[in-house]
């Protein structure tokens, strides 16, 4: 008997168990009164299959409650009355006789949110590795949640920086003329190794606590936007990583794209535009994995498509962000990728969505521009895309010296700006000479000075939207020179207690470093109120001996800028370029503020720039 009852008593315990209710997480974390996209929560805990949901609020009206593959989620579509008050709003999850109340939030839109400026070609964007940048709290460099501990030593490890040294550098990159601040992704990223690049996702809701908090997140972009500078999130819906919470449970047996055995993706993402390209290996490229810890996000999957939506709108919405860039755009399926930046773009009609689309011909570039006209008909909805055929005849332009070769040399960087026919809106292409994913460009000019400052000047002055990557303006580049994603991604100098330079406050710097730093300072500084640099015409002469020159011309303004890369000094044929100059007679170099006569005998000397504004 005394065993029967034990008996019985253990499966009553099991029962409760096996048949009990909780509710774990709810996402996104909140809502807001007035926006456009319909809200679907999705509500994560035990054992919710079938349950319905109770709004207690009459303006809060539940549309529809779907089950996953799991029983553990719920996916539920809400959709709000424009006169609801904002607040903590209760909703009550019922399953048989259980009853489990939450509360969930609505706030109020800051006023002008959906029409929010974002970043163009007036901005000058600077490209941080927060990892890498400024360690402003050595507390939080490790954290009992997080399963890499950090070791400044090793190139592929976590190195401290943080939140905290973004907000301590903001003065910084303010002086040196920075308007729009890109991070490469602060959400949490839990990977057992080489964590501290973000880009493989455990929670789409949470920065990495060994970065800060999420409200530590929001007061930087506040406390950039209060300096003028815009903030821009990178953010990757792609692929997450193997550490997600939800890798453990997954909603729907298609979240990802799932194979008997790894499959990584063949990168051949030119399969998208390419006319004769077969089908099998178009769906490698979109459905294989880009590495062994990013799982395949299976963006044609509905559920998973609104989930990223609204969590780039709360992301966007909650931090008062300026911008979106997408990492590996083409990598997703194309039509998914395009419904989910057309989304974000109804409800933030001007917000800038940079993507990253890695080809290296204007023609492969050109297919994701927003609204370009492609033969199968197909928009990206992106409003920019980062010109990585220029970043490449950067490089190769300006590794020549003297006449190079028929084909080689400065012609490298007119061949690729020749192109530009093939773009729809080459004003909005995003430039740069080195990021994250390339060498830096003090290594591929093998570290010359002068070169550097070259490619500087092109960057401010040409079309488009230039990007800086972190310690360019010093040269910054490896001391034994490897080459690498880890080496090369080095540590900011003065970024660390204890470091022994210092670019925040000049300590330790090398004279070289001191002087190309002032450079970039004077040229980003001098660039920020130019509209003809921002959105003149760009006119370009066929480069003579390694001497590059181009006008923007906007109105009545006008600025001719020279680059020559030969060894030599160069005397200007003034002649040459009256087409351009028309009737300006006088004008000032930018960075000497020396007096220019046109017609007088004026020498540029070698390797070097020079930028002439006309009164």
């Amino acid at each position: 008997m005394k065993k029967s009852i034990v008996l019985l008593i253990l499966s009553i315990i099991y029962a409760n168990v096996l048949f009990s209710q909780y509710i774990s997480r709810i996402e996104p974390l909140s809502w807001w009164v007035g926006m456009k996209i319909p809200l679907q929560l999705m509500i994560y805990g035990e054992n919710l299959k079938d349950a319905s949901i109770v709004s207690m609020n009459s303006k809060i009206i539940i549309e529809a409650v779907h089950n996953a593959d799991s029983p553990n989620y719920l996916f539920l579509d809400i959709s709000i009355d424009p006169s609801l008050e904002p607040g903590y709003y209760k909703f009550i999850l019922i399953k048989g006789e259980k009853e489990i109340p939450f509360n969930y939030a609505f706030d109020k839109r800051r006023e002008g949110s959906a029409i929010r400026k974002s970043f163009g070609p007036q901005d000058i964007v600077y490209l941080l590795m927060p990892d890498r940048f400024a360690n402003g709290n050595a507390r939080n460099d490790n954290h009992p949640d997080a399963s890499e501990r950090a070791d400044r030593s090793a190139n592929y490890g976590r190195h401290g920086g943080d939140i905290d040294g973004l907000i301590g550098s903001l003065d910084y990159l303010s002086e040196l003329g920075i308007t729009a601040i890109w991070s490469t992704p602060l959400l949490f990223d839990n990977e057992p190794e080489s964590s501290y690049h973000g880009y493989a996702c455990a929670d789409y809701y949470r920065i990495d606590p060994r970065f800060g908090s999420n409200e530590q997140y929001r007061n930087f972009v506040k406390e950039a936007n209060e300096r003028g500078i815009k903030i821009i999130m990178d953010m990757v819906p792609n692929h997450s990583g193997m550490a997600h919470w939800w890798m453990k449970d997954l909603p729907f047996h298609d979240w990802l794209h799932m194979f008997p055995q790894y499959t990584q993706s063949n990168f051949a993402m030119s399969t998208h535009s390419d006319i004769h390209s077969s089908k099998i290996d178009n769906e490698r490229c979109v459905e294989g994995w880009f590495d062994r810890s990013m799982p395949d996000m299976n963006l044609n999957q509905p559920f998973l498509l609104k989930y990223f939506l609204q969590n780039a709108i709360w992301w966007v919405e909650w931090a008062n962000l300026s911008g979106i860039r997408v990492d590996t755009f083409p990598y997703s399926d194309k039509y998914a990728a395009a419904e989910w930046t057309s989304n974000i773009r109804k409800e933030y009609p001007n917000i800038s969505i940079v993507g990253e689309c890695l080809f290296l011909s204007p023609q492969e570039v050109s297919y994701w521009e927003g609204d370009a006209d492609n033969r199968d008909g197909y928009r990206s909805n992106l409003t920019n895309i980062m010109d990585f055929p220029l970043q490449d005849a950067i490089h190769s332009g300006l590794v020549k010296d003297s006449v190079p070769q028929w084909g080689e040399g400065f012609y490298k960087i007119y061949k690729s700006l020749s192109l530009d026919f093939a773009y729809k809106h080459p004003n909005n292409l995003m430039i740069f000479a080195d990021n994250h994913d390339t060498h830096r460009v003090s290594e591929m000019l093998n570290k010359d000075s002068k070169k550097v400052k070259m490619a500087l000047t092109l960057l401010a002055t040409m079309r488009g939207i230039p990007q800086i990557y972190y310690g360019t303006e010093i040269m910054l580049s490896t001391k034994d020179g490897k080459l690498g994603h880890g080496e090369e991604r080095l540590d900011m100098p003065g970024g660390w207690t204890g470091d022994s330079k210092s670019v925040f406050n000049g300590k330790g710097l090398s004279c070289e470093e001191q002087d190309i730093l002032n450079y970039a300072k004077k040229l980003f500084n001098w660039r920020k109120d130019k509209s003809v640099v921002h959105f003149g015409q760009m006119t370009h002469y066929w480069p003579e001996n390694n001497l590059y020159v181009f006008f923007r011309n906007l109105d009545d303004k006008l600025i001719m800028v020279l680059i020559n890369n030969h060894t030599n000094s160069q005397t200007i044929d003034w002649k040459r370029f009256s087409e351009s100059i028309g009737g300006k007679t006088t004008g000032e170099d930018v960075i000497s503020g020396e007096m220019i006569r046109v017609g007088s005998a004026k020498k540029i000397a070698a390797q070097s720039s020079m930028i002439v504004e006309f009164d």
